[in-house]
């Protein structure tokens, strides 16, 4: 038998779900278990394909548009994204029985956003094009009342009425340093623009960047677990990256690991974004540990203990 080269394995603390995410989920749980099979859940509960999957065979029916929603008595349940306005407007003009899953610190910048407006205040995004966040966020405003901004040269170029008050918010799931710099750039632009009571990039996304932070300096790789279209994995692989490490991968799971970028690495760090479930982080421990001589260090940088209850609809059912 070949002898296992050596490799330490730097878990990153915290990872995986968040309180938004754990809730989301929970959400189309409870009310399968309340309603029956099927509900229908429009665009994915969460980003992650393995949660979605599962959910689906347990008998959730994923949609993009409330028009694929035939006519039912089933529950019809939003993301944890948020979804603009007009959506649970239609759902209410067809009488569906609609869940809101949205994160409650996403409605958080919806609320803080529509302030803004009914002050007069108009109201910078910054976010990336086309994220359901980004989309459910705009929609909670008239058009043209809210701006988005993607990178400081989106700021330089903005053209806003030089009497007109203003105010930013952010998309909760962002780099904190990327956005640190667009705030920046917003202020020395618009020195009597109007913040957010508390920063909107939500506690996870902050820790979970954090953790990457203080691990990438130990390694020479980091994977990072989730889906591609999920922000908040995006932006770990991406700190990583600027933190030093010359592989940073995004993998959905045990089977995507790139051995061939780990020849030769003793030294790996590993994390999960908010929408990861534990269960595909144990699953690459295990892939890890039959080809490597395995020890494992925890780095953990914040214990989290928020939680989330479930929409008020399915507390009273129950």
């Amino acid at each position: 038998m070949t002898e296992r080269p050596p490799m330490t394995l730097f878990l990153c603390a915290p990872r995986g779900f968040c309180a938004g995410v754990v809730r989301a989920i929970h959400v189309v749980e409870k009310a399968l278990e309340l309603h029956g099979a099927p509900v229908y859940v429009r665009h994915e509960i969460v980003h992650n394909k393995y949660v979605v999957d599962d959910l689906k065979k347990k008998g959730a029916i994923f949609v993009e548009e409330l028009d694929e929603v035939p006519e039912t008595d089933a529950p019809v349940i939003f993301s944890a994204h948020g979804v603009p306005k007009s959506i649970p407007q239609a759902a209410r003009a067809r009488n569906l029985l609609a869940i809101d899953a949205t994160c409650p610190l996403v409605t958080k910048v919806h609320r803080e956003a529509e302030v803004h407006h009914k002050r007069g205040r108009l109201v910078i995004l910054i976010g990336h094009k086309g994220h359901p966040e980004v989309v459910g966020t705009i929609g909670q405003l008239p058009d043209g009342a809210v701006l988005l901004v993607e990178t400081p040269a989106d700021v330089a170029k903005l053209h806003v009425p030089a009497d007109r008050e203003l105010a930013f918010a952010t998309q909760t799931t962002l780099s904190v340093d990327d956005t640190a710099e667009m705030v920046e750039a917003l202020k020395a632009r618009f020195p009597a623009i109007h913040g957010p009571h508390k920063e909107d990039i939500c506690y996870a996304t902050t820790n979970r960047q954090e953790a990457v932070k203080a691990v990438a300096p130990k390694v020479e790789a980091m994977l990072v677990v989730g889906s591609p279209n999920s922000s908040n994995s995006q932006r770990l692989r991406e700190v990583a990256e600027t933190e030093g490490c010359r592989v940073a991968r995004l993998i959905l799971r045990a089977d995507e690991i790139p051995w061939d970028d780990l020849h030769g690495i003793s030294r790996i760090g590993l994390t999960a974004g908010a929408s990861a479930p534990e269960i595909l982080i144990d699953e690459i421990v295990e892939a890890l540990r039959a080809r490597f001589d395995l020890t494992i260090e925890t780095v953990t940088i914040a214990d989290e203990t928020m939680f989330f209850p479930l929409p008020r609809e399915l507390r009273e059912s129950v």
